[in-house]
């Protein structure tokens, strides 16, 4: 394992991060990211692997590969907002895996400490609290597993699936407010959990293995600092 490269792909689709607040800045202002992902980095399991051949940017759209494991990161850290993104699973592959994990702490790892909400295939909208990540929610749909090599996991199932079949875009909003967080998929609400931890985190899209596109992935901030 290692940290990689910071990316500079130039990209046609819209990242953008709204209202953040700076540390020790004493003001707003926000932060755009439109024609690079400057304000991102990444992190992959092989040290050797460059980000660039783990994601690329084709026709506007944000294509994961899948391999090695890793994940892209946001530089800043968000505590409170609402993240807004498109994706979908390219049409002729076995659907396969896929993630958004928010309020990341802690070292660079598979997998690091965060909440996770989940777009493996047929789970997307389940929540995953990884590395010992709390959160609650009704007990008929929760599931705490000790995990050798991940440390504690948390799960929390979705109440109805609401993904659209290979090749189509699918939307995300998932709205995080104080210990309280929020999924939607195309416009429905399927999950939320409360007694969420609540420390600030980076915000990441996940390579699990599988290919994953993106696109219009925008962060709408209450509060973002630079660690």
């Amino acid at each position: 394992m290692g940290y990689v490269k910071q990316l500079c792909l130039m990209v046609g689709v819209c990242l953008c991060v709204v209202g953040c607040t700076r540390q020790g800045g004493g003001g707003g202002g926000g932060l755009r990211i439109g024609d690079s992902l400057e304000g991102w980095g990444g992190y992959l399991a092989d040290a050797d692997a460059e980000v660039s051949d783990v994601w690329w940017i084709a026709d506007g759209v944000l294509v994961c590969k899948g391999t090695p494991l890793g994940y892209l990161y946001t530089k800043e850290v968000y505590g409170d907002f609402v993240l807004r993104l498109e994706w979908r699973r390219p049409a002729g592959k076995e659907p396969g895996k896929g993630g958004v994990l928010i309020r990341m702490t802690g070292a660079h790892q598979i997998w690091p400490r965060s909440l996770e909400a989940q777009l493996n295939w047929p789970d997307a909208g389940d929540f995953w609290g990884l590395a010992g990540y709390g959160l609650n929610g009704p007990a008929e749909r929760m599931r705490s597993v000790d995990h050798e090599k991940f440390g504690k996991l948390t799960n929390l199932k979705k109440t109805a699936d609401w993904e659209k079949p290979a090749g189509e875009w699918n939307s995300y909003e998932i709205i995080a407010e104080g210990d309280t967080v929020t999924l939607l998929i195309n416009g429905e609400q399927v999950n939320m959990a409360s007694g969420c931890d609540t420390g600030a985190g980076r915000i990441c899209l996940t390579s699990e293995g599988d290919e994953i596109h993106f696109r219009n992935v925008l962060v709408v901030a209450g509060e973002a600092n630079i660690p």
